[in-house]
């Protein structure tokens, strides 16, 4: 945070707090970095007392209605390991939360051996059939995240936004009339068919940035807007990952284990809907991409920019399926038409 000159709205708001909180003002606020939201993420670090990270929205809230608190309650209940809320602050808009540290899965898997990077992965895949099935037995409790779904409106607007953002703000493409309606067809082809598969429950982006390493295990982050979707949407978020990248032959591998621990049958329709989900996922995660970058001047999204292509070039070329969407986002991004 800054040390000199007039403070900032978020700044004073912080500083109020330090003072409601009983803490002294020696006491050091650390911004961390932010998810694709517009809440801040503060660590506060207390001369004597533990650290707690603070999650800052952009106005006051109410704690019985939000997302962060109603989900986090349930993915307790699963059992999820989720970072502890300890307090709020309505009037500040502020959640107070257990500081799991700085060791995300991404950055823990640098320092991995292999058996350990697979150790983490397959405690990842475990998570996510808890979700599964934890899901499933508190179906008929009351929270947000059994109301909202990945339908074809929701999974449509994440494929619009691809157009709008990736393609013709970040890339500055022109689509002719005739392109942008052929993009149409597809997309919705896909929504629906996605739209169409059983559903569970879904974190939604359950990715090495969201699992945090603390205390020997691996905690969930960023949960607040889980919902309902394909059962594969997790795995392709955690095996299809814009940050970083498995070996062919280890994705296979978590498949299966997900497949066992899930009871899937069929084989070869697992890997089929994996295929769908990775291409729908990875065409919203440039949409995302592309107006964090545009839109708010945050550079650090490039660098996922090519891993992300890379996947969807694959997808693309190694389904028949998708032969038409190939032919005609590979005319507007030429990293499409490479092998």
């Amino acid at each position: 945070m800054r040390e000199s000159g007039q403070p900032s709205a978020i700044e004073y708001r912080l500083r109020q707090w330090v003072k409601r909180a009983g803490l002294p003002e020696s006491t050091q606020l650390q911004e961390l970095a932010g998810d694709a939201s517009d809440r801040r993420f503060v660590r506060v670090v207390p001369p004597t007392t533990r650290t707690r990270v603070l999650v800052v929205h952009q106005n006051s809230i109410d704690p019985k209605q939000l997302p962060l608190v109603q989900v986090s309650a349930l993915f307790r209940q699963l059992p999820v390991p989720v970072p502890e809320i300890y307090d709020f602050d309505t009037e500040l808009g502020i959640v107070v939360l257990e500081d799991l540290g700085n060791t995300t899965l991404e950055s823990a898997l640098t320092a991995a051996t292999p058996e350990q990077r697979i150790a983490y992965y397959d405690e990842a895949v475990e998570l996510i059939a808890t979700i599964q099935s934890g899901g499933r037995r508190l179906a008929t409790t009351p929270n947000p995240a059994f109301a909202l779904a990945f339908d074809v409106a929701k999974l449509s607007s994440e494929l619009d936004f691809f157009v709008r953002h990736f393609l013709e703000t970040h890339r500055r493409c022109t689509l002719s009339v005739e392109l942008r309606t052929h993009l149409d067809d597809e997309f919705r082809i896909l929504a629906t068919e996605m739209a169409e598969e059983s559903r569970v429950l879904c974190h939604r982006d359950f990715h090495s940035r969201n699992l945090m390493l603390h205390e020997g295990r691996l905690h969930v982050i960023d949960l607040q807007d889980a919902r309902m979707g394909p059962d594969t949407y997790d795995l392709v978020s955690l095996l299809r990952d814009s940050y970083v990248e498995l070996e062919h032959g280890t994705v296979d591998r978590f498949i299966d284990r997900y497949g066992a621990l899930t009871h899937v049958t069929d084989d070869v329709a697992l890997r089929r809907r994996f295929s769908r989900t990775a291409l729908q996922r990875n065409l919203k995660a440039l949409g995302t991409f592309g107006y964090q970058i545009a839109a708010k001047g945050h550079s650090r999204y490039r660098d996922a920019i090519p891993r992300t292509l890379g996947y969807l070039r694959q997808t693309l070329q190694s389904d028949d399926r998708y032969t038409r969407l190939h032919d005609a986002l590979s005319s507007l991004i030429p990293e499409l038409a490479t092998s």
